[in-house]
């Protein structure tokens, strides 16, 4: 490459570095010092910032000479540069006074271990001309490195471009072909149907994958909780436990952090809540302080070890997990709860048509955003950034909850009054889901208004969506039409269809079938 590279220049007359500092740069990778020192005074004039930049590069040069010195066992060499050239520069007296330790290292291994210095050689020489590197304009030395960082830029560009991408990002360029632009298929995104499960015997209302990604939790007005394994190589669902006695049924489900514990919330004015063990399949406690409450929606801390609860009639309670109130907001009107990650502060959506943040410590509070028209339910993305609401009689809503400002109106969507949940999903978060009151499952990029997919096959409202936070092939909704849907990649949707004899057979399930999965590609 270097006999390459030096053809084209004589070829063309257009040199890539300035003389001075293409012979710095082999002077450095040779470990000639003093050249490289003297190649430093012609640089000079070239630096940016000449006199506190030169003083740095000195320093460095210095530093890599004296840490040779040393592996070399040549002591009284290296005392010499420390006392009459590093000391004298006044530069970094905190590291001067570290390197001067490193005398005392027994040998080379303990040297290099103390000081985590590759060693003499090509490796950490490499390194030190990056750095030196950061104190030369790029015109007059080309950055380390250059080309390989403009293909990867150029490979992300198009991973930003294509509306399907949701695979894990490859390190490097070694999987990927520059003949061609990157391009996934929609037969690679979960647009089929792979499963119907008919477990419940009423209008499912809520859905919920755990962190870990392998349970599913579905709450139906049929009182009951059914908790699923998922499989992560077929993408499908295999029932494990039902939980029943919700007499108001369960309209809201959250799983703790760790996965171990999920919370059962009702519909509209249900003054009670279920907290749930899922390792043992057994209720730890069942949380109602009056039958005047409104328990509806819920949210866990970070840590897992505190909740927060509400409803419309003004409770707004954080508890712990024995359902113990440690602290109350008075007269919150709350529709739905989010903590964020700091592990203080809880957002809450109000009848006001605002989301608020409220701090349980400092007793402090104040507004987040402004809708007007009622904010139904909202989740918020990993980052903890940017939040997505559903708002009645508008549909799926993006906001920027560091800037405060509406990012993206998602196009498509039918929502009346009814509360319809919709999700991030994705290996980046990239996507984004909601159900909706035209029976139909809608997923968009999180940077395009119109979906790139429409998923059919439920025959009434779809209440909520799920994505798997870890296995990002796998999508769930649930329906009024007492169904949960799985969805995948057309290619385990085939596989479910010639392992189970038909497409949507449920392994859990006496009677499952499917009247077909249509996705029609409306964005690409």
């Amino acid at each position: 490459m270097n006999r390459t590279a030096d053809l084209l220049m004589q070829e063309s007359g257009c040199r890539l570095d300035h003389p001075a500092a293409a012979k710095f740069r082999q002077h450095v990778m040779d470990g000639d010092w003093s050249k490289a020192d003297n190649d430093l005074t012609e640089l000079k004039s070239l630096l940016e910032s000449s006199s506190q930049s030169l003083v740095e590069m000195k320093f460095l040069l210095l530093e890599q000479k004296y840490l040779e010195y040393l592996e070399d066992g040549r002591v009284l060499d290296a005392l010499h540069v420390l006392r009459n050239e590093l000391t004298p520069l006044q530069h970094n007296t905190v590291r001067v006074h570290e390197l001067s330790s490193y005398m005392m290292c027994s040998g080379r291994e303990e040297l290099q271990v103390r000081a985590s210095w590759e060693g003499k050689g090509l490796k950490s020489r490499t390194q030190l001309m990056d750095k030196l590197q950061e104190f030369l304009p790029p015109s007059i030395m080309l950055p380390p490195r250059r080309l390989h960082t403009l293909l990867c830029q150029a490979v992300e560009h198009q991973k930003h471009q294509c509306p399907y991408h949701n695979t894990k990002t490859e390190d490097g360029l070694e999987n990927i072909s520059l003949l061609v632009d990157h391009h996934c298929t929609r037969e690679q995104f979960p647009c089929e149907t792979i499963q119907i499960l008919n477990d419940h015997c009423d209008e499912v209302w809520f859905c919920r994958f755990s962190p870990d990604g392998l349970k599913l939790a579905t709450g139906s007005k049929d009182t009951t909780v059914v908790v699923w394994d998922v499989d992560p190589d077929t993408l499908t669902c295999t029932h494990r436990k039902t939980l029943e006695g919700h007499s108001y049924g369960v309209a809201y489900i959250a799983w703790s952090p760790d996965s171990t514990h999920l919370i059962a919330c009702g519909p509209e004015d249900c003054p009670e809540l279920w907290i749930w063990n899922i390792e043992s399949d057994e209720l730890r406690v069942k949380v109602s302080h009056s039958p005047e409450d409104s328990l509806t929606s819920c949210s866990w801390h970070r840590d897992g070890k505190k909740f927060v609860t509400g409803g419309i009639r003004g409770q707004f309670y954080q508890c712990d997990l024995e359902g113990n109130v440690l602290d109350s907001w008075e007269g919150v009107r709350v529709n739905c709860l989010w903590c964020r990650s700091d592990g203080k502060t809880v957002l809450a959506a109000d009848t006001h048509h605002r989301v608020r943040a409220y701090n349980f410590d400092e007793l402090s509070d104040f507004n987040i955003l402004q809708e007007d028209h009622p904010v139904m339910a909202f989740s918020v993305n990993r980052t903890d950034r940017l939040a997505l609401l559903n708002v009645a009689t508008q549909g799926v809503h993006l906001w920027d909850l560091q800037d405060r400002c509406l990012v993206r109106k998602f196009q498509g969507v039918t929502q009346g009054h009814f509360t319809i949940h919709s999700c991030f999903g994705g290996i980046n978060q990239d996507f984004i889901a909601s159900g909706s009151e035209d029976n139909k499952v809608y997923v968009w990029h999180i940077k395009r208004e119109l979906p790139i997919a429409t998923l059919t096959g439920h025959t009434r409202t779809v209440n909520c969506v799920a994505w798997n936070p870890v296995h990002h092939q796998m999508l769930a909704s649930v329906s009024d039409d007492c169904t949960i849907r799985i969805w995948g990649p057309a290619n385990k949707h085939q596989n479910s269809r010639s392992k189970s004899g038909y497409m949507g057979e449920s392994p859990s399930s006496s009677s499952s079938s499917s009247n077909g999965s249509v996705w029609h590609d409306m964005g690409s």
